[in-house]
């Protein structure tokens, strides 16, 4: 089996932060989003792996040859026309063996070897509140009989989460190719639930498989709630002398602490500073400095400078804000 991980949009709801660095490599629990996905693809034993980049997709490809060991193809995307104009792209990478297809901004923690090693085609659903908000599915039983992308009136809150388990590769890349050549679109994109639906009416059985581990990393709030709910999960105890840590926190390699209170729900990431500050629920980029200040909810980035006062922040890469 082979794993495709799209990774080629621009990430515009994180902005400031994708100005300077690809959503893939934001951090969420002491690591970048796409060190998550690629730690679990490994863990099902899938060394071949193919990345479908655009966007700031150098920084990308050198991550992940600097981190892992792996049988790594490049696929560039040069237009965003959509997810399955983006799949479509990795068909010769692929060459008819199942695939995995896993999006760059979620992160799942669950059975997903049971979902590989079944041997069905399975897409990975979850129950949402909004599901206008997605691509979404209809089932009889365990079988799926629809996919709509985003639909006005949903018929069910089964929503398409990011992870497909494809064994009959050969059907999906023929169903794409069809639809990007012959200019089929909706919503003004290729979709992969288009082509999709095409295998279903040739008879190919898609199922469903319910993922209840699904961290949505595509906007502000929703990376904190992963933040969040990963420390949860595994954060390591901290202790440092001179300063409260109330767990979960997760505290990088070089980083420094002094006279704050760190927690719950905290990522500082490598070589940052926080000094005589309060931080909670919130995530601090490499090489920041946080010093006389109290952080709640916020997102602050690498490089960047924060001093002196009670603020909820968004504060991109490299900037400096200085309430004293």
């Amino acid at each position: 089996m082979k794993a495709v991980i799209p990774v080629a949009g621009e990430g515009t709801r994180l902005r400031p932060h994708t100005h300077t660095v690809p959503k893939p490599l934001l951090r969420v629990a002491g690591k970048p989003i796409l060190g998550h996905i690629f730690d679990d693809v490994l863990e099902l034993g899938i060394k071949d792996i193919v990345l479908i980049v655009g966007y700031r997709g150098k920084e990308i490809v050198d991550y992940v040859r600097a981190n892992y060991d792996v049988r790594l193809s490049i696929v560039e995307q040069e237009e965003r026309l959509g997810l399955g104009h983006a799949i479509y792209l990795s068909k010769d990478h692929v060459g008819g063996d199942p695939v995995l297809i896993i999006l760059g901004d979620s992160i799942f923690k669950g059975d997903l070897r049971g979902m590989v090693e079944s041997g069905d085609n399975f897409i990975g659903v979850t129950r949402v509140e909004e599901p206008e908000r997605f691509g979404i599915v209809e089932l009889e039983d365990s079988r799926i009989v629809s996919l709509v992308e985003k639909p006005e009136q949903p018929k069910t809150d089964l929503a398409i989460v990011g992870v497909y388990c494809i064994q009959d590769s050969k059907s999906l890349y023929s169903a794409l190719e069809r639809i990007v050549e012959s200019g089929t679109r909706t919503k003004g994109e290729f979709q992969l639930t288009d082509a999709l639906n095409l295998m279903m009416k040739e008879g190919v059985v898609l199922k469903a498989f319910d993922i209840e581990g699904w961290y949505d990393c595509g906007k502000p709030e929703t990376l904190l709630d992963t933040n969040r709910a990963l420390l949860e999960r595994a954060a390591p105890q901290v202790e440092i002398p001179g300063s409260i840590v109330l767990p979960p926190v997760h505290v990088g390699v070089g980083a420094k602490i002094e006279s704050s209170i760190v927690g719950p729900h905290v990522s500082v990431a490598e070589n940052s500073k926080v000094k005589r500050s309060v931080i909670r629920n919130s995530i601090i980029g490499e090489n920041a400095l946080v010093e006389d200040a109290l952080l709640e909810g916020s997102l602050v980035g690498d490089n960047a400078v924060v001093r002196g006062n009670y603020k909820r922040l968004n504060v991109g890469d490299s900037s400096e804000i200085d309430f004293t």
